[in-house]
């Protein structure tokens, strides 16, 4: 275990912030934007959604310009920049070379910007008070958006078929992944962080999506793997996240089919739909398939799109193949009719259609590099220094990055502009968090060595210089 002292902080950069009214400014930057809706009056104007759009927009780069600085390079801070900034600022060039509308390429856009935002807010050496300040607005931000989706939702009434794509927020299993976090890693299961998850199981089963119990799955795979820092450890926290889920998921399951008994038929009819079927085929399922297929087909056209994309707010529809398979569910003139431009269902396919290959692989590659690094890097510092104060919080965020990508099993976490803000801060917080981490690594052993050889030197942990840090940057 490695004894770090106050000395490391003048190695992680400027702890303490320049500037007061920090919290304000985050509740400016996180809240408002939790309200935001999705319009489905084209006619209609978009003025609200302006006013909660401009405050993240405006607030984020003033943090981002206030922020404290890290005194020392890391790699991973500059890929994922890199690759964040090649993926916005790279949009252009097929824009210019396509030709899309305009109005639908900055609305496609914009989630884009907002993770970019969000993550330069979140890629500072913050102090231990603005990380706190950025943690419980997040929570809070995170838990607006589930209830402001759920209850508008459920207030426009009508059938379970209705209102299943209503009640879905778009950073649910974000907000699953930090409840878990609590929960399986941590294990710290209080009421408030119980009840909202089983909050969120509740709207998985009204919404009757099959991709978002796979993400949770996945989300519980993986928080149980976090917890257990040695294999002998994974039997323990297999186990207790069984346990979790059994008395949690079981509950929440006999609530919900208690209260709507019809939710246990639509998820029958769901999973087993496609044996009622001639082909044997599930129409969502081929619905998906075939507008990955034009994606790909338009990407693949020429050596420019392939190269550069079709460009954000391009319009893509079903490929013929499959409209051929799916005339069992419907007329061909409907499905011929298809014509979308905003971003695909598919995160992964929807990248490379949009900016093809210098500008559609690194934002995807940065992202999986980003979550395998720092699982890495997390489960063995919970083991070398597991008092560092900003572990946990690298923690959260890093389940929260996961529940960014598990939302990719069956949609775009970057279509709607909340999750596009709350992703790209997590994501930034990660890589700070790591960035710290790494740099007291490189220092703690050469310091530590040289405090011993002091006569009378007192060793400090690093836990209490960082809290006093920030009751100090608290007071500035």
């Amino acid at each position: 275990m490695i004894t770090l002292t106050r000395k490391h902080l003048d190695i992680i950069g400027e702890v303490e912030m320049r500037g007061k009214g920090v919290p304000l400014l985050v509740v400016l930057f996180l809240l408002p934007l939790a309200f935001d809706y999705k319009s489905t009056d084209a006619d209609r104007s978009h003025t609200l959604q302006y006013v909660l759009v401009a405050p993240a927009l405006i607030v984020g780069v003033l943090l981002a310009l206030k922020g404290p600085r890290f005194s020392t390079k890391s790699q991973l801070r500059s890929l994922v920049s890199i690759a964040l900034t090649l993926t916005v600022g790279g949009s252009i060039v097929p824009q210019l070379l396509q030709g899309n509308a305009i109005g639908d390429y900055l609305r496609v856009l914009l989630p884009f910007v907002l993770l970019l935002v969000g993550y330069l807010v979140g890629c500072h050496p913050w102090s231990e008070s603005r990380m706190k300040s950025f943690s419980r607005y997040i929570f809070v931000g995170m838990a607006l958006s589930m209830v402001a989706s759920s209850g508008s939702g459920m207030a426009s009434g009508g059938s379970i078929d209705e209102l299943r794509y209503q009640i879905i927020s778009p950073v649910l299993l974000g907000f699953q992944g930090l409840l878990l976090h609590e929960i399986v890693v941590r294990r710290r299961a209080g009421k408030v962080a119980s009840i909202f998850f089983s909050a969120t199981l509740a709207i998985e089963l009204l919404s009757v999506t099959r991709s978002l119990l796979v993400g949770s799955v996945l989300l519980f795979c993986f928080a149980t793997w976090l917890a257990a820092p040695t294999v002998g450890h994974l039997a323990k926290s297999l186990f207790r996240t069984f346990i979790v889920a059994v008395v949690l998921g079981g509950a929440v399951a006999a609530g919900v089919v208690s209260f709507l008994p019809s939710v246990l038929d639509h998820w029958s009819q769901r999973i087993f739909f496609a044996e009622t079927t001639q082909s044997g085929e599930d129409p969502t399922t081929l619905s998906r398939l075939a507008e990955l297929q034009d994606q790909y087909d338009q990407a693949t056209s020429t050596v420019t799109s392939l190269m550069t994309g079709m460009g954000y707010g391009h319009h893509f529809g079903y490929s013929e193949n499959y409209v051929l398979r799916m005339l069992e569910f419907s007329k061909r003139a409907d499905l011929e009719s298809v014509n979308a431009w905003q971003a695909g269902h598919n995160f992964w396919v929807y990248q490379f259609f949009a900016g093809g290959i210098l500008f559609g692989v690194a934002l995807p590659a940065a992202l999986l590099y980003a979550l395998y690094r720092c699982s890495m890097t997390y489960r063995r510092w919970r083991r070398v220094m597991p008092g560092a104060v900003f572990l946990d919080d690298m923690g959260s965020y890093l389940m929260v990055v996961a529940g960014m990508i598990a939302t990719t099993v069956g949609g775009n976490p970057l279509g709607p502009r909340f999750s596009g803000l709350i992703y790209g801060l997590a994501l930034g917080l990660l890589v700070a968090g790591h960035s710290k981490g790494i740099a007291v690594l490189r220092t703690a052993r050469p310091l530590e060595s040289q405090m011993l050889g002091q006569r009378g030197a007192r060793r400090e942990s690093f836990e209490p210089a960082f809290r006093e840090s920030g009751r100090r940057a608290g007071r500035a």
